[in-house]
């Protein structure tokens, strides 16, 4: 049994539910999404959006490009993956993460990819993949850099950012620097102690699927700035999980930033993209973290 096994295999039942599981935490966790859909409403309604762009056969293999307006040449661009515990969620209830970024000169795409049971979580991670290929390849249609695209996602979606870092787009004749930038926030990155939650009911991660999905053990081959946010109310094992693959990136070559953000925990951290200024929506837009901490925020990296 390797250290970090040891780590999370001790706990009781009950305890490793409570820190595995975030709607186990907080038991509210309905209560971020229904504060946020009035916001969300009005970036459906107000936002010009191409939706339902296939990617795949898979119906839920779609996109949809919220095109930034105005601007000499191509945007940059930034694709989203909501998190859902890669069983649940949709691409449609995530159109406030596009305004900001839209309004910054952003063309941001929002991706479904395919979800857990009717996938196993290597579909999920390889539809996820193939997104991001189907954007390097498409978006100049829709007056996108393809040379030039930021990744983001919540929670399963951070895995699935972590996923496209661990792909070998050089063995696919790509140069991995047309990603820009990536920020991961609340992330599980170590599938393995899924198994033994209530989640995997639905999940259905067998222990091969969970060790070779695992990010945190798997080669980078995408060296890009990289931020790593977690919410300061999460429980300390899932905060350790950011540390942990920020440690990987580090053994990796890279360099990236950590923060805890003590306000938030794991439903409504995303409320960062709704203000101004935030350390995740800066991040996301491409500029670089404040470095010194904010209302109590710890950080490490460069």
């Amino acid at each position: 049994m390797s250290s970090d096994q040891a780590f999370w295999t001790g706990l009781s039942p009950e305890e490793h539910e409570f820190q595995y599981n975030p709607q186990a935490a907080f038991p509210n966790f309905k209560d971020a999404q229904t504060e946020r859909a009035p916001v969300n409403a009005d970036a459906l309604a107000r936002l010009e959006r191409q939706a339902d762009l296939a990617y795949g056969e898979h119906p839920l293999r779609k996109v949809d490009i919220y095109p930034a307006r105005g601007g000499a040449g191509a945007s940059p661009v930034h694709v989203f993956y909501h998190g859902g515990y890669w069983r649940a969620q949709d691409k449609q209830n995530f159109a406030f993460v596009a305004a900001p970024l839209v309004a910054a000169g952003i063309t941001t795409v929002i991706a479904n990819y395919e979800l857990c049971p009717a996938s196993t979580l290597d579909g999920v991670a390889e539809s996820a993949i193939a997104a991001l290929a189907w954007v390097r390849r498409e978006i100049h249609r829709f007056g996108g850099n393809a040379g030039r695209i930021g990744l983001s996602g919540h929670s399963a979606g951070a895995h699935l950012v972590a996923e496209c870092l661990a792909h070998d787009w050089a063995a696919e004749g790509l140069d991995p620097t047309f990603v820009s930038h990536a920020v991961l926030i609340s992330g599980i990155y170590d599938p393995r102690p899924v198994v033994q939650t209530s989640v995997n009911a639905e999940v259905q991660l067998t222990e091969d699927i969970a060790a070779r999905r695992d990010v945190e053990r798997r080669r980078v081959h995408v060296q890009c700035p990289a931020t790593i946010f977690v919410g300061g109310l999460e429980p300390w094992h899932w905060i350790d999980q950011s540390y942990r693959y920020s440690h990987h990136l580090h053994r990796s070559g890279m360099n990236p930033e950590v923060h805890t953000l003590p306000r938030w925990g794991h439903f409504d951290i995303l409320n960062e993209f709704r203000e101004a200024g935030s350390p995740i929506l800066k991040a996301a837009i491409g500029h670089p973290a404040d470095h010194s901490p904010r209302h109590g925020e710890q950080c490490v990296g460069r």
